[in-house]
């Protein structure tokens, strides 16, 4: 494999988690008799510009296909962090009736549901027909395909460009990077912005998020190797904040090089001096990543077979223990760590489309949150972390019989 920036050869590996399946190939009951295909999560970080990544062991349209399970409305808190995007963008960028404002991965409409509320032209592009049909029965114009350079040639000879372009956690979830990016110059007027959003590598490596590799994520993104990478299509970089969603991101701000409209904020300097400061740009960074992956491997097996064995003398089944949020991070978390339905016994998950059916390799059933008061469990892992401050408070109720919550990540907590 080459990386897929500089094409130099890949030869160090940052963290191997084994062979698993797509963390979003939710199995139905009748499928659990069927053999399950595996796929080696291999991540290797190039020594010549630092980008981070794993091969397309999974092709892209296999993942992101009819059947995607993954509906970005489900989520309160994400719902409110688009909406506050949205009038952020508004206000800074002034656009109006007679602004365009495109986004690539569009989901189900979760975020221009807003801009259409101010009456702002919309169109969503996303390759999962299943979501994008949600967001066209919201009265969301949706493009049904992958984005990258063929695409944006389309719609530019259709007289379609975009004022403002975003992708909310799509940059890294793209195996052609480049044909990507140099779509979004095609895309974009002449004084148009984009945005966009993805998880910060730097925030992975120092906050041991492991979990949030998987197949469907291609990159992992530092500031510096994403500056490098637009630069090279021609789009120069004017802004970034970091942002608190997934553990923390990014959001970046671009336009054109010819763009004099837009000023580059010393905002842009303070972050690149933030992860030089780091040593990103060297390999002894990323250095131990994989010890650091098998510290919470081996806490979180040693917590589950405690609890299984509490009752065992007297013939009585352990602790009662399930997971809430069947969230690709906790696919990754369990298959990694080699935990199967006989430790967890259920997950609880909001999404209708992924209830009764079941997680890759581990079988464990994914419930409505009814289960919860049914069974009342000992103990319910948080598999989303990221989220754990709207989930906590969503089952506070849990106290009600002793009920303790669990995180894996960063290290074992138990609250």
């Amino acid at each position: 494999m080459n990386c897929r920036f500089c094409k130099a050869p890949l030869t160090h590996v940052f963290i191997d988690l084994n062979n698993s399946p797509a963390s979003n190939s939710f199995l139905t009951k009748e499928q659990l008799n069927e053999p399950e295909i595996f796929y080696p999560l291999k991540v290797f970080i190039c020594e010549k510009c630092f980008l981070v990544q794993v091969d397309e062991y999974k092709k892209s349209d296999a993942i992101f296909s009819s059947d995607y399970v993954y509906f970005s409305s489900f989520s309160t808190s994400w719902l409110a962090h688009a909406k506050e995007y949205t009038k952020k963008m508004t206000d800074r960028f002034g656009l109006t009736k007679k602004s365009k404002v495109i986004e690539i991965a569009s989901n189900d409409g979760y975020l221009l549901q807003y801009f259409k509320e101010q009456n702002i032209p919309v169109l969503g592009i996303e390759p999962t027909a299943n979501t994008a049909e949600v967001a066209v029965q919201k009265g969301i114009e949706t493009v049904v395909d992958f984005f990258g350079v063929r695409l944006a040639k389309e719609l530019v000879a259709k007289n379609i460009k975009a004022d403002l372009l975003l992708g909310n956690n799509v940059l890294a979830h793209v195996p052609d990077i480049m044909d990507f990016v140099a779509g979004m110059k095609i895309l974009l007027k002449e004084n148009g912005v984009i945005t966009m959003e993805f998880p910060h590598l730097m925030q992975l490596v120092d906050n041991n998020q492991f979990d949030t590799i998987y197949h469907e994520h291609f990159s992992y993104l530092s500031f510096h190797i994403v500056k490098q990478i637009f630069e090279s299509q021609g789009l120069k970089m004017f802004d970034v904040e970091e942002i608190p969603t997934h553990g923390g991101s990014l959001r970046i701000y671009a336009t054109h090089q010819e763009n004099k409209q837009q000023k580059v904020s010393e905002n842009v300097n303070i972050l690149l001096e933030k992860e030089y400061s780091k040593e990103m740009n060297t390999l002894h960074y990323y250095n131990n990543f994989q010890q650091k992956a098998l510290k919470v491997k081996l806490d979180i097996t040693d917590f589950l077979i405690k609890q299984k064995k509490e009752n065992l003398p007297t013939g009585q089944a352990g602790k009662k223990v399930a997971a809430y949020g069947a969230a690709a991070k906790g696919n990754t978390l369990l298959n990694y760590c080699g935990i199967k339905n006989d430790l967890i016994d259920f997950v609880v998950d909001a999404n209708p489309h992924k209830q009764n059916k079941f997680l890759p390799a581990s079988h464990i059933p994914v419930m409505n949150e009814d289960e919860l008061k049914r069974n009342k469990p000992d103990y319910v892992i948080i598999l989303p972390w990221n989220l754990k401050k709207e989930i906590t408070e969503q089952l506070n109720y849990i106290k009600e019989w002793g009920g303790k919550f669990v995180v894996a990540i960063p290290q074992l907590e138990i609250f």
